[in-house]
């Protein structure tokens, strides 16, 4: 038996609402832990030069989740972009929760087309604004609002595209800049009780794939299929588990060996 010592915990996902997000938020209710269901609040309305590629779930949704995975779960709106949504959203959660032992950055921004000829200063601000940026701004407030010495586990989902991955060049740049984040982090906290790990998925179904990409991605990924939010959620409650006390600035590859 294996016990993770998760429950009673205070999580905090950010777009924790759909895909890898809820998966998280499932899994660590599952552990016994309180989940605070971090999502938008809003709709965003689509660039003038592309298009989002991702949903914004409601309100509602985020909700529904919490009112399904129980332990006193609750959903928390913030719009990540806001000077001070980090701040707001950190107070939110100690108000509510009590505390705050784990923080997962797993909100992202990812649009198309993300082309190096298509990419534009918009696109760019964009990625690293709530792919960078954010999760360095609530890492920061959830160090400053910590309350005394109690252990604090961060862990932020990369992606493979941080690697290389044609196609995505503003997403995978920003992602690459949060591993960064992760490594220095990791090496400025560690001497504090703060531990940050990252973990980066590799191609995750998460209903965007139709029947002609998930085939593509079973023949290019080595174990032969595309990854679940399952699969990316089970890494995540790992690396902020007891098993994983003396891992920090580690980046988790979870992508069935592609972009090795």
């Amino acid at each position: 038996m294996i016990d993770p010592r998760l429950a009673g915990r205070t999580v905090l996902v950010t777009g924790a609402a759909a895909g890898i997000g809820a998966a998280v938020s499932r899994a660590f209710a599952a552990q016994g832990a309180q989940v605070a269901v971090h999502h938008l609040g809003s709709a965003q309305p689509p660039p003038a030069e592309g298009a989002w590629a991702h949903a914004t779930p409601s309100a509602e949704t985020a909700e529904a989740l919490a009112r399904d995975i129980g332990n006193d779960s609750f959903a928390v709106a913030a719009d990540l972009s806001a000077p001070d949504a980090a701040r707001r959203l950190v107070e939110a959660v100690l108000r509510r929760g009590g505390a705050l032992d784990v923080l997962v950055n797993n909100a992202a921004h990812c649009e198309s087309p993300d082309t190096v000829r298509t990419v534009t200063h918009g696109s760019l601000h964009r990625h690293f604004a709530a792919n960078a940026v954010a999760p360095a701004l609530l890492l920061a407030e959830a160090v400053r609002q910590r309350r005394g010495d109690t252990p604090l586990c961060v862990v932020n989902i990369s992606t493979d595209a941080a690697r290389a991955f044609p196609g995505q060049t503003g997403y995978g740049a920003s992602k690459a800049a949060l591993e960064a984040l992760t490594r220095s982090t990791a090496l400025d906290l560690a001497p504090h009780g703060v531990r940050v790990n990252a973990v980066a998925p590799g191609p995750v179904q998460t209903g965007w794939m139709d029947g002609d990409l998930l085939a593509q991605v079973e023949r290019i990924v080595p174990m032969g299929r595309a990854g679940s939010p399952a699969d990316i959620a089970d890494a995540v409650v790992f690396l902020a588990s007891h098993q994983a006390r003396w891992i920090t600035g580690q980046v988790l590859q979870v992508a069935g060996g592609h972009a090795l």
